[in-house]
């Protein structure tokens, strides 16, 4: 497998003006990191992912950007699928798209203008049509939410195909990342947890005569700075989403990185993004510090 390993942003961070943006896109692209993962929030003070992905690839190489997640239920398919085609190509193919349904706040669904019960469905259709546009011409789809007749947009992403990713542990959830995603990245798991259902992806997968490659499997690992405790924030969310588990395979420390992410390694994931709990005062510091650990499971 060959290992890969990108950084990210939460929702709560402060990296949402020029210079801290650009400090962080750099310091990823000098220290050689994979890609840069840009959450959604509309209520949150992190940028918005399109915006910011367009933003690092003008000043990078060869750093790839992807979401972590954009929320598609409330977008309209055919104008996203242009604007990604677009970022791919003017890119040179370094989009990494990922979607997911948006975070269970009655605020955000009210923003995003989709019943909380439609937003499965919303999803369900609209990432096909999707796949469909960036792939096809003259695009006619006749369903519950869309109806399109003869639609083609232009430029084709340079990926063919543009791979997806999902993310996600509940069934319902495991079942969509089988059915429609290319890739998986979930976030608050153990490795023994994603390994047990990694076996219900791949037989809902193979249900749809699908198959996800063995390198598309990853997770999200939150951390934090070595003998700090687990931030107020971030426990909440861990309460709700995985109570039981040991918190240091979760939101491991600096000095723990490297043995958790080797747990991954070892059930068979190769692809992982590293999100700061709290945000450095100095992200040259911080992500050189970082890029030894990654170089060091990379290598």
């Amino acid at each position: 497998m060959k290992i890969k390993i990108g950084y990210g942003l939460g929702t709560r961070n402060a990296t949402n003006d020029r210079d801290r943006f650009v400090q962080l896109v750099d310091g990823l692209e000098r220290n050689g990191f994979d890609s840069l993962w840009l959450s959604e929030r509309l209520s949150g003070a992190c940028p918005d992912p399109l915006v910011g992905m367009a933003f690092a690839v003008a000043r990078t190489t060869q750093l790839k950007v992807g979401m972590s997640v954009m929320v598609l239920p409330g977008r309209n398919p055919v104008v996203l699928a242009k604007s990604l085609a677009s970022l791919d190509r003017l890119s040179g193919g370094r989009l990494l798209p990922a979607f997911g349904l948006g975070v269970a706040d009655a605020a955000e669904h009210q923003a995003f203008g989709v019943d909380r019960k439609e937003r499965g469905a919303w999803f369900n259709e609209a990432l096909p049509l999707m796949r469909r546009l960036w792939s096809e011409d003259d695009v006619t789809h006749e369903g519950k939410r869309f109806r399109i007749h003869d639609v083609t947009i232009r430029p084709k992403p340079i990926q063919d195909p543009l791979e997806v990713w999902l993310g996600g542990i509940a069934p319902l959830e495991l079942r969509r990342v089988g059915r429609h995603a290319d890739g998986w990245l979930p976030s608050f798991c153990t490795p023994a947890q994603v390994a047990e259902a990694r076996t219900v992806v791949e037989e809902v997968a193979a249900e749809h005569d699908r198959e996800i490659e063995d390198e598309h499997f990853g997770a999200l690992i939150p951390y934090r700075e070595t003998g700090s405790v687990i931030p107020e924030a971030m426990q909440v969310v861990l309460d709700k989403r995985n109570p039981d588990a040991d918190p240091a395979e979760i939101i491991p420390t600096k000095d723990q990185i490297e043995t958790v992410v080797g747990r991954f390694i070892d059930e068979g994931f190769s692809k992982f993004v590293l999100i700061p709990t709290v945000e450095p005062e100095d992200w040259d510091r911080e992500l050189d510090e970082i890029a030894v650990i990654v170089k060091s499971l990379e290598n």
